[in-house]
């Protein structure tokens, strides 16, 4: 990315916060896997979108979308990267835990922020103002550090000071929300390419599968309607 300080007073932007379900129930090892992930997709994400991405203390991430309409699509790959980690015995403390069920049905919990930024300066990792209030607030009571009992009713949020914006997007994520959470390792790796503009034989081949193995995984996750979803995001989002 280019961009390191931009003039965006008066402008609503779009931030991304997240953070790792059940952290504490991986291993040191599981959370190197894990923060390698993050900053894998962060990579992709800035080449592809021009996201800029920064992991704080392992399992919350924060990142400002330069357009706006691909908060969501930029979301959902994210998720579904991480969904699409594969973690072994040795990654987790103990496969007992009720915790890491969680951790491989959802991943990770995201909020879009949709408002104006006071402050934008890439160099230095300044990200400061409404927007980011917004996904950090959504996120915040939603914690699940340390705790041994999880209740988990959404891992996707939208927040503005907009209100028909809210009540447009809170049903269609919650929709994707559980059809996420029943998607498979591979299924998840599918989606997230497709997320990503690759089509059906490049994602075929990159995964060194049929294409009508990528086709069958990309049914299963629902893709007909998440890209519907991501589309009618950015379009109604382009007119703000």
């Amino acid at each position: 990315m280019l961009i390191f300080a931009i003039n965006i007073e008066g402008m609503n932007e779009t931030v991304i916060s997240g953070d790792i379900i059940a952290y504490t129930s991986l291993s040191n090892k599981g959370k190197a896997k894990l923060e390698f992930s993050l900053v894998e997709v962060l990579d992709d994400l800035d080449s592809k979108f021009g996201v800029y991405g920064r992991i704080l203390k392992g399992d919350y991430l924060e990142c400002f979308v330069p357009r706006t309409g691909n908060a969501l699509r930029v979301a959902l790959a994210i998720k579904s990267f991480i969904k699409s980690t594969y973690f072994l015995p040795e990654d987790i403390i103990n496969e007992k835990d009720t915790r890491v069920r969680f951790l491989k049905m959802h991943g990770i919990r995201l909020a879009i922020g949709f408002g104006e930024l006071s402050r934008l300066n890439i160099g230095q990792g300044i990200i400061d103002g409404e927007a980011i209030y917004f996904s950090g607030r959504a996120l915040s009571d939603q914690n699940t550090y340390n705790k041994e009992k999880i209740v988990i009713k959404n891992t996707l949020y939208f927040v503005s000071n907009h209100s028909d914006l809210n009540d447009e997007f809170e049903p269609v994520l919650a929709l994707i929300d559980v059809l996420m959470s029943k998607a498979t390792s591979k299924q998840s790796k599918v989606l997230f390419f497709k997320l990503m503009g690759y089509s059906e034989e490049s994602i075929a081949k990159k995964l060194k599968v049929r294409q009508s193995t990528v086709n069958q995984h990309s049914t299963s996750v629902g893709w007909n309607a998440i890209e519907k979803a991501v589309k009618r995001f950015a379009q109604v989002l382009k007119t703000r």
